[in-house]
């Protein structure tokens, strides 16, 4: 299962955000002791449409797609040149598939910040920098390695090559996410695992009086970057949110009147991460079970099909395909989409949809 890491400063509100997200039924304390192993909890990922078919077929079992979040310790200055528990954070970090930044907006007197004061730009750069050290260093190793090499063969003159583009990237203090690479040397780097490559999502975490963007600390800049490096750009309530966790939805929306909150921040969060990691989600449905099943964008009806069941992949004939838009403005009759011709047959190169409706046919 894919996981995004959260990743922050110290005092950020890290381990807020991983309660609010998980719904975690006891509190999961900060970081503190020395301690580094990571809190880890699988979610469900909020989908209307699921709830949909839930209420419509009644099943004996429902099952909502999944993702994993992992809550990492505080990364302070110094944690990618190995000081504190920089080795140890790092090498979480390098596992996770994509990573949520939470970066410190609000000010409180009685938690005073690591740094001495809120300035979201410096916070995002101090674990830019940090992320960019850890990356350097493992350049750095490999390009030694290789020069102590009499004579290189072609494709390790093409990673030398690569890795010093990458250097470079980083010597002027961007990210590798920045870079522009064709998919096989994509392929080459991905043994490094190097963290500035990872899909972000960079997270605001507010109180309730920063209901509006002229209060929350330099907006446009942490705007303007966000759009220069193409990473999104969230906001959470979090100390709010883990106040309204156990309250109803009508009371919930009478705590928050007034700070335009349209979609709790936790459901607009995991969607996003579930995105971020390049997911999909397609359904089954039937008495038995509604199931919503996970696809990497751009997979095929038999990838598909594989998912369910290596059985159903290894005998895959026809896929029966209708879009969830289509099946709800058809009454959620799965004869009068056929009669109008959106209930499809697809086969195994057909590249499966977002909320796609699927059944396999298959013979083994």
């Amino acid at each position: 299962m894919l996981h995004c890491g959260i990743v922050g400063l110290p005092l950020s509100g890290k381990s807020t955000v991983f309660n609010v997200i998980t719904r975690a039924g006891a509190e999961v304390k900060p970081y503190a002791g020395g301690k580094t192993d990571p809190n880890k909890a699988v979610v469900s990922v909020p989908d209307a449409r699921f709830d949909d078919l839930v209420v419509l077929h009644k099943p004996k079992k429902e099952t909502p797609a999944q993702i994993e979040f992992v809550d990492l310790a505080g990364l302070s200055r110094g944690a990618g040149k190995g000081e504190g528990l920089g080795n140890a954070f790092l090498s979480f970090v390098a596992d996770a598939d994509a990573l949520i930044q939470v970066i410190r907006c609000f000010d409180n007197s009685s938690v005073e910040h690591p740094e001495g004061s809120v300035d979201p730009i410096r916070d995002w750069d101090i674990i830019d920098n940090e992320l960019i050290f850890r990356d350097l260093a493992v350049i750095e190793n490999r390009l030694s390695k290789l020069a102590s090499k009499k004579k290189l063969t072609p494709d390790e003159a093409k990673e030398k090559s690569l890795l010093e583009t990458c250097n470079d990237c980083l010597m002027e203090e961007r990210p590798l996410s920045t870079l522009t690479l064709k998919p096989e040397e994509q392929r080459q780097l991905r043994g490094f695992a190097f963290v500035t490559s990872k899909p972000q999502i960079i997270l605001l975490n507010l109180d309730e009086n920063q209901n509006d963007e002229s209060k929350i600390p330099q907006w446009k800049e942490l705007k303007k970057r966000a759009e220069e490096r193409g990473v999104m750009l969230c906001t959470l309530y979090g100390s709010l949110e883990m106040d309204i966790m156990d309250l109803s939805p009508e009371e919930a929306a009478e705590f928050t009147e007034g700070l335009n909150i349209t979609e709790p921040g936790r459901e607009r969060l995991i969607k996003e991460a579930y995105r971020l990691l390049g997911l999909i989600s397609f359904f089954t449905c039937g008495p038995d079970e509604v199931r919503a099943w996970t696809l990497h964008s751009g997979e095929t009806a038999v990838d598909a099909a594989g998912t369910i069941h290596t059985d159903l992949a290894r005998g895959f004939i026809r896929a029966q395909v209708v879009a969830f838009d289509d099946y709800k403005a058809h009454g959620y009759s799965f004869d009068d989409c056929r009669k109008n011709a959106v209930l499809r047959l697809e086969g195994k190169e057909y590249i499966v949809k977002d909320g796609d409706i699927i059944e396999i046919r298959f013979n083994v």
